[in-house]
Protein backbone atom coordinates (compact mmCIF):
# COMPACT_ATOMS: atom_id res chain seq x y z
CA UNK A 1 0.00 0.00 0.00
CA UNK A 2 1.27 3.45 -0.94
CA UNK A 3 4.21 2.18 -2.97
CA UNK A 4 4.85 2.77 -6.65
CA UNK A 5 7.59 0.98 -8.53
CA UNK A 6 9.03 2.21 -11.80
CA UNK A 7 12.29 2.69 -13.73
CA UNK A 8 12.39 6.39 -12.78
CA UNK A 9 12.93 7.67 -9.20
CA UNK A 10 9.53 7.00 -7.63
CA UNK A 11 10.09 7.67 -3.93
CA UNK A 12 12.37 9.53 -1.56
CA UNK A 13 10.98 7.73 1.49
CA UNK A 14 12.36 5.15 3.88
CA UNK A 15 9.66 2.53 3.56
CA UNK A 16 9.04 -0.28 6.07
CA UNK A 17 7.09 -3.26 4.71
CA UNK A 18 5.70 -5.58 7.37
CA UNK A 19 2.83 -7.96 8.12
CA UNK A 20 -0.70 -7.08 9.23
CA UNK A 21 -4.06 -8.74 8.77
CA UNK A 22 -5.44 -5.58 7.15
CA UNK A 23 -3.62 -3.47 4.57
CA UNK A 24 -2.71 0.05 5.58
CA UNK A 25 -0.09 2.78 5.98
CA UNK A 26 1.49 4.27 9.12
CA UNK A 27 3.22 7.69 8.96
CA UNK A 28 6.73 8.07 10.38
CA UNK A 29 5.72 10.39 13.19
CA UNK A 30 3.31 7.75 14.48
CA UNK A 31 5.91 5.00 14.18
CA UNK A 32 8.46 7.02 16.15
CA UNK A 33 6.19 7.37 19.21
CA UNK A 34 4.77 3.84 19.23
CA UNK A 35 6.39 2.01 22.17
CA UNK A 36 5.59 -1.34 20.51
CA UNK A 37 7.74 -0.48 17.49
CA UNK A 38 11.57 -0.33 17.49
CA UNK A 39 11.72 3.14 15.91
CA UNK A 40 11.52 5.56 18.85
CA UNK A 41 15.20 6.51 18.60
CA UNK A 42 14.61 7.79 15.06
CA UNK A 43 13.17 10.97 16.58
CA UNK A 44 16.77 12.20 16.88
CA UNK A 45 16.87 12.74 13.08
CA UNK A 46 14.09 15.36 13.20
CA UNK A 47 10.73 16.02 11.65
CA UNK A 48 12.01 16.30 8.08
CA UNK A 49 13.18 12.71 8.18
CA UNK A 50 10.04 11.44 9.90
CA UNK A 51 7.94 12.98 7.12
CA UNK A 52 10.01 10.84 4.72
CA UNK A 53 9.51 7.68 6.78
CA UNK A 54 6.46 5.41 6.64
CA UNK A 55 5.33 1.81 6.93
CA UNK A 56 3.16 -0.23 4.60
CA UNK A 57 1.38 -3.22 6.09
CA UNK A 58 -0.07 -6.07 4.10
CA UNK A 59 -1.24 -9.65 4.61
CA UNK A 60 1.57 -11.63 2.98
CA UNK A 61 2.90 -14.97 4.24
CA UNK A 62 6.54 -14.01 3.68
CA UNK A 63 6.23 -10.95 5.97
CA UNK A 64 5.39 -13.16 8.96
CA UNK A 65 9.08 -14.11 9.06
CA UNK A 66 10.85 -10.99 7.79
CA UNK A 67 10.40 -7.21 7.76
CA UNK A 68 11.78 -5.24 4.81
CA UNK A 69 13.12 -1.70 4.55
CA UNK A 70 13.24 0.01 1.16
CA UNK A 71 15.58 3.01 1.19
CA UNK A 72 15.29 6.08 -1.08
CA UNK A 73 16.97 6.05 -4.45
CA UNK A 74 20.51 7.42 -4.41
CA UNK A 75 20.89 10.85 -6.00
CA UNK A 76 23.33 11.32 -8.88
CA UNK A 77 24.56 14.19 -11.01
CA UNK A 78 23.33 17.67 -10.04
CA UNK A 79 20.56 16.19 -7.87
CA UNK A 80 23.04 15.13 -5.20
CA UNK A 81 23.83 18.80 -4.56
CA UNK A 82 20.31 19.18 -3.15
CA UNK A 83 20.21 18.87 0.64
CA UNK A 84 17.76 16.19 1.81
CA UNK A 85 17.11 18.14 5.00
CA UNK A 86 18.27 15.38 7.37
CA UNK A 87 21.33 13.23 8.06
CA UNK A 88 20.87 10.66 5.30
CA UNK A 89 24.09 8.76 6.06
CA UNK A 90 23.27 8.78 9.78
CA UNK A 91 19.84 7.23 9.17
CA UNK A 92 21.39 4.53 6.96
CA UNK A 93 23.94 3.75 9.67
CA UNK A 94 21.19 3.49 12.32
CA UNK A 95 19.21 0.98 10.26
CA UNK A 96 22.35 -0.94 9.19
CA UNK A 97 23.37 -1.55 12.80
CA UNK A 98 19.97 -3.15 13.49
CA UNK A 99 19.41 -5.05 10.23
CA UNK A 100 20.13 -8.74 9.75
CA UNK A 101 20.96 -8.38 6.07
CA UNK A 102 21.86 -5.39 3.86
CA UNK A 103 21.43 -5.66 0.09
CA UNK A 104 23.24 -3.15 -2.13
CA UNK A 105 21.48 -3.09 -5.48
CA UNK A 106 23.31 -2.01 -8.64
CA UNK A 107 21.88 -1.81 -12.15
CA UNK A 108 24.25 -3.44 -14.63
CA UNK A 109 23.68 -0.71 -17.22
CA UNK A 110 24.03 2.17 -14.72
CA UNK A 111 27.12 1.39 -12.70
CA UNK A 112 28.47 4.84 -11.82
CA UNK A 113 28.80 5.33 -8.06
CA UNK A 114 27.81 8.89 -7.14
CA UNK A 115 29.28 10.83 -4.21
CA UNK A 116 26.08 10.25 -2.21
CA UNK A 117 26.19 6.50 -2.90
CA UNK A 118 29.85 6.45 -1.86
CA UNK A 119 29.07 8.20 1.45
CA UNK A 120 26.11 5.82 1.98
CA UNK A 121 28.33 2.77 1.52
CA UNK A 122 30.97 4.20 3.83
CA UNK A 123 28.29 4.83 6.48
CA UNK A 124 27.42 1.12 6.61
CA UNK A 125 30.92 -0.20 5.95
CA UNK A 126 31.46 -1.50 9.50
CA UNK A 127 28.55 -3.91 8.94
CA UNK A 128 30.29 -5.63 6.03
CA UNK A 129 29.43 -9.09 7.39
CA UNK A 130 25.75 -8.27 6.73
CA UNK A 131 26.25 -6.82 3.24
CA UNK A 132 25.26 -8.70 0.08
CA UNK A 133 25.76 -7.06 -3.31
CA UNK A 134 23.36 -7.63 -6.20
CA UNK A 135 24.10 -6.75 -9.83
CA UNK A 136 20.58 -6.44 -11.21
CA UNK A 137 19.23 -6.30 -14.80
CA UNK A 138 22.25 -8.27 -15.95
CA UNK A 139 20.15 -9.76 -18.77
CA UNK A 140 20.64 -6.46 -20.62
CA UNK A 141 24.29 -7.43 -21.14
CA UNK A 142 25.97 -9.95 -23.39
CA UNK A 143 28.29 -12.44 -21.73
CA UNK A 144 31.37 -10.38 -22.60
CA UNK A 145 29.83 -7.10 -21.44
CA UNK A 146 28.72 -8.71 -18.18
CA UNK A 147 32.28 -9.88 -17.42
CA UNK A 148 33.57 -6.32 -17.86
CA UNK A 149 30.81 -4.77 -15.75
CA UNK A 150 31.33 -7.35 -12.99
CA UNK A 151 35.06 -6.62 -12.89
CA UNK A 152 34.49 -2.85 -12.84
CA UNK A 153 32.04 -3.17 -9.94
CA UNK A 154 34.46 -5.31 -7.93
CA UNK A 155 37.23 -2.74 -8.47
CA UNK A 156 35.04 0.22 -7.49
CA UNK A 157 33.67 -1.42 -4.35
CA UNK A 158 37.12 -2.57 -3.19
CA UNK A 159 38.24 1.09 -3.21
CA UNK A 160 35.16 2.36 -1.35
CA UNK A 161 34.94 -0.44 1.21
CA UNK A 162 38.73 -0.36 1.64
CA UNK A 163 38.76 -4.11 1.77
CA UNK A 164 40.79 -6.37 -0.55
CA UNK A 165 38.07 -9.02 -0.34
CA UNK A 166 34.71 -7.62 -1.43
CA UNK A 167 31.50 -9.37 -0.36
CA UNK A 168 30.06 -11.78 -2.88
CA UNK A 169 28.22 -10.22 -5.83
CA UNK A 170 25.02 -11.96 -6.93
CA UNK A 171 24.34 -11.53 -10.64
CA UNK A 172 20.83 -11.77 -12.06
CA UNK A 173 17.67 -10.17 -13.34
CA UNK A 174 15.39 -9.88 -10.33
CA UNK A 175 12.07 -9.06 -11.93
CA UNK A 176 9.34 -10.91 -13.79
CA UNK A 177 10.02 -9.61 -17.30
CA UNK A 178 11.42 -11.74 -20.17
CA UNK A 179 15.21 -11.88 -20.38
CA UNK A 180 16.73 -9.75 -23.16
CA UNK A 181 19.81 -11.98 -23.51
CA UNK A 182 19.21 -15.61 -22.52
CA UNK A 183 22.83 -16.76 -22.71
CA UNK A 184 23.27 -16.49 -18.94
CA UNK A 185 19.89 -17.93 -17.91
CA UNK A 186 21.40 -20.84 -15.95
CA UNK A 187 23.84 -18.51 -14.19
CA UNK A 188 21.01 -16.15 -13.20
CA UNK A 189 18.92 -19.02 -11.85
CA UNK A 190 21.78 -20.40 -9.75
CA UNK A 191 22.66 -16.94 -8.42
CA UNK A 192 19.02 -16.26 -7.52
CA UNK A 193 18.76 -19.59 -5.70
CA UNK A 194 21.95 -18.84 -3.75
CA UNK A 195 20.73 -15.37 -2.74
CA UNK A 196 17.31 -16.61 -1.62
CA UNK A 197 18.91 -19.51 0.27
CA UNK A 198 21.06 -16.97 2.11
CA UNK A 199 18.02 -14.87 2.99
CA UNK A 200 15.90 -17.87 3.92
CA UNK A 201 18.40 -18.90 6.58
CA UNK A 202 18.17 -15.54 8.39
CA UNK A 203 15.52 -16.54 10.99
CA UNK A 204 17.47 -19.68 11.90
CA UNK A 205 20.58 -17.71 12.90
CA UNK A 206 18.85 -14.56 14.19
CA UNK A 207 19.77 -15.28 17.82
CA UNK A 208 23.46 -15.71 16.97
CA UNK A 209 23.47 -12.38 15.13
CA UNK A 210 21.76 -10.65 18.05
CA UNK A 211 24.42 -12.03 20.35
CA UNK A 212 27.14 -10.90 17.97
CA UNK A 213 25.69 -7.37 17.95
CA UNK A 214 25.55 -7.42 21.77
CA UNK A 215 29.24 -8.33 21.93
CA UNK A 216 30.15 -5.50 19.53
CA UNK A 217 28.10 -3.00 21.54
CA UNK A 218 29.65 -4.16 24.83
CA UNK A 219 33.18 -3.78 23.46
CA UNK A 220 32.35 -0.34 22.04
CA UNK A 221 30.87 0.77 25.38
CA UNK A 222 33.95 -0.49 27.24
CA UNK A 223 36.32 1.42 24.97
CA UNK A 224 34.14 4.54 25.13
CA UNK A 225 34.25 4.40 28.93
CA UNK A 226 38.05 4.10 28.91
CA UNK A 227 38.38 7.07 26.53
CA UNK A 228 36.12 9.52 28.40
CA UNK A 229 37.46 8.60 31.84
CA UNK A 230 41.03 9.04 30.59
CA UNK A 231 40.21 12.45 29.07
CA UNK A 232 38.66 13.63 32.35
CA UNK A 233 41.68 12.46 34.34
CA UNK A 234 43.96 14.63 32.19
CA UNK A 235 42.15 17.90 32.98
CA UNK A 236 44.09 20.31 35.26
CA UNK A 237 42.51 22.47 37.94
CA UNK A 238 43.16 25.61 35.88
CA UNK A 239 43.10 25.96 32.08
CA UNK A 240 40.59 23.20 31.34
CA UNK A 241 39.48 24.64 27.98
CA UNK A 242 43.03 24.86 26.64
CA UNK A 243 43.78 21.31 27.80
CA UNK A 244 40.55 20.08 26.20
CA UNK A 245 41.60 21.53 22.83
CA UNK A 246 45.03 19.98 23.20
CA UNK A 247 43.59 16.53 24.04
CA UNK A 248 41.23 16.64 21.06
CA UNK A 249 44.04 17.73 18.75
CA UNK A 250 46.26 14.88 19.97
CA UNK A 251 43.47 12.32 20.25
CA UNK A 252 45.55 9.79 18.33
CA UNK A 253 48.14 9.96 21.13
CA UNK A 254 45.36 9.45 23.69
CA UNK A 255 44.21 6.35 21.80
CA UNK A 256 47.77 5.03 21.77
CA UNK A 257 48.11 5.54 25.53
CA UNK A 258 44.84 3.70 26.23
CA UNK A 259 45.83 0.94 23.82
CA UNK A 260 49.12 0.34 25.65
CA UNK A 261 47.64 0.67 29.14
CA UNK A 262 44.59 -1.59 28.70
CA UNK A 263 45.60 -3.81 25.78
CA UNK A 264 42.80 -2.64 23.49
CA UNK A 265 43.29 -3.58 19.79
CA UNK A 266 43.79 -0.51 17.56
CA UNK A 267 40.99 -1.65 15.21
CA UNK A 268 38.44 -1.45 18.05
CA UNK A 269 38.80 2.31 18.55
CA UNK A 270 36.16 4.63 17.03
CA UNK A 271 36.86 6.77 13.97
CA UNK A 272 39.32 9.49 14.95
CA UNK A 273 37.70 12.43 13.11
CA UNK A 274 34.15 11.53 14.13
CA UNK A 275 35.26 11.22 17.76
CA UNK A 276 37.02 14.61 17.61
CA UNK A 277 33.86 16.24 16.25
CA UNK A 278 31.71 14.76 19.01
CA UNK A 279 34.17 15.61 21.80
CA UNK A 280 34.23 19.30 20.82
CA UNK A 281 30.59 19.55 21.92
CA UNK A 282 31.11 17.81 25.28
CA UNK A 283 31.98 19.08 28.75
CA UNK A 284 34.88 16.88 29.90
CA UNK A 285 34.23 17.70 33.56
CA UNK A 286 30.90 15.84 33.38
CA UNK A 287 32.50 12.63 32.14
CA UNK A 288 32.40 9.73 34.66
CA UNK A 289 35.56 8.61 36.42
CA UNK A 290 37.20 5.30 35.62
CA UNK A 291 35.12 2.56 37.25
CA UNK A 292 37.28 -0.53 37.58
CA UNK A 293 34.43 -2.65 38.98
CA UNK A 294 32.14 -1.77 36.07
CA UNK A 295 34.83 -2.60 33.50
CA UNK A 296 35.43 -5.90 35.30
CA UNK A 297 31.72 -6.73 34.96
CA UNK A 298 31.83 -6.12 31.22
CA UNK A 299 34.95 -8.29 30.91
CA UNK A 300 33.27 -11.05 32.91
CA UNK A 301 30.20 -10.88 30.70
CA UNK A 302 32.34 -11.25 27.55
CA UNK A 303 34.51 -14.06 28.96
CA UNK A 304 31.97 -16.07 31.00
CA UNK A 305 28.33 -15.13 30.39
CA UNK A 306 28.37 -14.92 26.58
CA UNK A 307 29.94 -18.42 26.15
CA UNK A 308 27.32 -19.79 28.55
CA UNK A 309 24.55 -18.29 26.44
CA UNK A 310 26.17 -19.69 23.29
CA UNK A 311 25.89 -23.19 24.74
CA UNK A 312 22.12 -22.72 25.05
CA UNK A 313 21.62 -21.66 21.43
CA UNK A 314 21.59 -25.12 19.75
CA UNK A 315 18.52 -26.11 21.77
CA UNK A 316 16.85 -22.78 20.93
CA UNK A 317 17.52 -23.30 17.21
CA UNK A 318 16.17 -26.86 17.28
CA UNK A 319 12.98 -25.65 18.96
CA UNK A 320 12.50 -22.95 16.29
CA UNK A 321 13.02 -25.50 13.52
CA UNK A 322 10.56 -27.89 15.17
CA UNK A 323 7.94 -25.14 15.26
CA UNK A 324 8.59 -24.26 11.63
CA UNK A 325 10.05 -20.85 12.48
CA UNK A 326 13.56 -21.53 11.20
CA UNK A 327 13.04 -20.35 7.62
CA UNK A 328 11.20 -17.68 5.65
CA UNK A 329 8.08 -18.98 3.94
CA UNK A 330 5.85 -17.63 1.20
CA UNK A 331 6.42 -15.54 -1.92
CA UNK A 332 9.52 -16.37 -3.94
CA UNK A 333 10.77 -18.55 -1.09
CA UNK A 334 8.17 -21.18 -2.02
CA UNK A 335 10.29 -22.53 -4.85
CA UNK A 336 8.31 -23.86 -7.78
CA UNK A 337 10.62 -25.19 -10.46
CA UNK A 338 9.87 -26.17 -14.02
CA UNK A 339 10.25 -29.93 -14.63
CA UNK A 340 13.72 -29.44 -16.08
CA UNK A 341 17.24 -30.20 -15.09
CA UNK A 342 20.63 -31.21 -16.36
CA UNK A 343 22.94 -34.00 -15.31
CA UNK A 344 21.83 -35.63 -12.10
CA UNK A 345 18.86 -33.22 -11.88
CA UNK A 346 17.42 -34.21 -15.24
CA UNK A 347 13.88 -35.52 -14.77
CA UNK A 348 13.03 -33.58 -11.60
CA UNK A 349 9.30 -32.86 -11.56
CA UNK A 350 8.47 -35.28 -14.36
CA UNK A 351 6.00 -38.10 -13.81
CA UNK A 352 7.88 -40.44 -16.13
CA UNK A 353 11.14 -41.90 -14.78
CA UNK A 354 13.99 -40.19 -16.67
CA UNK A 355 15.83 -43.52 -17.05
CA UNK A 356 12.92 -44.82 -19.14
CA UNK A 357 14.19 -42.83 -22.14
CA UNK A 358 17.12 -45.23 -22.64
CA UNK A 359 15.81 -48.23 -20.71
CA UNK A 360 15.10 -50.34 -23.80
CA UNK A 361 18.77 -50.05 -24.75
CA UNK A 362 19.87 -50.96 -21.21
CA UNK A 363 17.39 -53.89 -21.16
CA UNK A 364 18.99 -55.32 -24.31
CA UNK A 365 22.34 -55.36 -22.49
CA UNK A 366 20.78 -56.71 -19.28
CA UNK A 367 19.17 -59.61 -21.14
CA UNK A 368 22.57 -60.77 -22.45
CA UNK A 369 24.00 -61.07 -18.93
CA UNK A 370 24.03 -64.08 -16.62
CA UNK A 371 21.00 -63.79 -14.31
CA UNK A 372 19.68 -65.42 -11.17
CA UNK A 373 15.92 -65.11 -10.77
CA UNK A 374 15.84 -62.04 -12.99
CA UNK A 375 18.76 -60.30 -11.26
CA UNK A 376 22.52 -60.05 -11.82
CA UNK A 377 25.26 -60.36 -9.19
CA UNK A 378 27.94 -57.80 -8.42
CA UNK A 379 30.51 -59.88 -10.30
CA UNK A 380 28.43 -59.88 -13.46
CA UNK A 381 27.56 -56.21 -13.13
CA UNK A 382 31.19 -55.25 -12.62
CA UNK A 383 32.27 -56.86 -15.89
CA UNK A 384 29.76 -54.64 -17.71
CA UNK A 385 30.21 -51.42 -15.70
CA UNK A 386 34.01 -51.32 -16.04
CA UNK A 387 33.57 -50.87 -19.80
CA UNK A 388 32.81 -47.22 -18.96
CA UNK A 389 36.50 -46.83 -17.92
CA UNK A 390 35.46 -44.99 -14.76
CA UNK A 391 37.52 -45.53 -11.59
CA UNK A 392 36.66 -48.24 -9.09
CA UNK A 393 35.74 -45.60 -6.48
CA UNK A 394 33.18 -44.00 -8.79
CA UNK A 395 31.79 -47.36 -9.90
CA UNK A 396 31.52 -48.42 -6.26
CA UNK A 397 29.41 -45.35 -5.49
CA UNK A 398 27.24 -46.00 -8.57
CA UNK A 399 26.72 -49.61 -7.46
CA UNK A 400 25.68 -48.47 -3.98
CA UNK A 401 23.16 -45.98 -5.35
CA UNK A 402 21.78 -48.36 -8.01
CA UNK A 403 21.29 -51.23 -5.52
CA UNK A 404 18.47 -49.26 -3.92
CA UNK A 405 16.92 -52.20 -2.07
CA UNK A 406 20.40 -53.21 -0.82
CA UNK A 407 20.02 -56.91 -1.61
CA UNK A 408 23.44 -57.17 -3.28
CA UNK A 409 21.82 -57.78 -6.70
CA UNK A 410 20.55 -55.59 -9.55
CA UNK A 411 17.25 -56.15 -11.31
CA UNK A 412 16.56 -54.64 -14.73
CA UNK A 413 15.47 -51.26 -13.29
CA UNK A 414 18.48 -51.01 -11.00
CA UNK A 415 20.84 -51.99 -13.81
CA UNK A 416 19.28 -49.31 -16.04
CA UNK A 417 19.75 -46.82 -13.20
CA UNK A 418 23.44 -47.77 -12.90
CA UNK A 419 23.91 -47.23 -16.64
CA UNK A 420 22.12 -43.87 -16.38
CA UNK A 421 24.42 -42.76 -13.56
CA UNK A 422 27.45 -43.77 -15.62
CA UNK A 423 26.13 -41.69 -18.50
CA UNK A 424 25.62 -38.71 -16.20
CA UNK A 425 29.16 -39.02 -14.84
CA UNK A 426 30.72 -39.39 -18.27
CA UNK A 427 28.93 -36.21 -19.39
CA UNK A 428 30.73 -34.26 -16.65
CA UNK A 429 28.27 -34.17 -13.73
CA UNK A 430 28.97 -35.25 -10.18
CA UNK A 431 27.44 -38.34 -8.60
CA UNK A 432 25.58 -37.50 -5.33
CA UNK A 433 26.09 -39.26 -2.01
CA UNK A 434 22.37 -40.09 -1.76
CA UNK A 435 20.07 -41.13 -4.60
CA UNK A 436 17.69 -38.25 -5.50
CA UNK A 437 14.00 -39.04 -5.15
CA UNK A 438 13.29 -38.62 -8.88
CA UNK A 439 15.80 -41.39 -9.73
CA UNK A 440 14.40 -44.07 -7.40
CA UNK A 441 13.20 -47.03 -9.52
CA UNK A 442 9.37 -46.85 -9.91
CA UNK A 443 8.80 -50.32 -8.44
CA UNK A 444 10.56 -49.31 -5.22
CA UNK A 445 8.87 -45.97 -4.60
CA UNK A 446 6.73 -45.61 -1.51
CA UNK A 447 3.17 -44.45 -1.94
CA UNK A 448 2.45 -40.95 -0.52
Amino acid sequence: PGMRIGPEPTTDNFHIIDFAEEEGKIPGNVLSVDSKKPFRHLQQFGGTFLSRFEASQTNAEVLKSVTLLDTPGILAGEKQLVNRGYDFAGVLKWFAERADRIILLFDAHKLDISDEFKSAIQAIRKNEDKIRIVLNKADMMTHQQLMRVYGALMWSLARILQNPEVSRIYVGSFWNQPLLYEGNRELFEMEQDDLFDDLQALPRFAMVRRLNDLIKRAKAARIHSLIVSHLKSQLPMIGKDAKKKDLIKNLDVVFGTIQNQYGVPAADFPDLEIMREKLRKQDFTKFPNYDKALIAKVDKMLSDDIPRIMNLLPGEEQEKNRMGLGTIKGGVFEKVAMPYGKGIDAGIGEKIWIVTRDKSKYDDIFNTLEQQNGKITGRVARDELVKSKLSNNVLGKIWRLADHDQDGLLDNEEFALAMHLIKVKCEGSQIPEELPAHLIPPSQRKEN
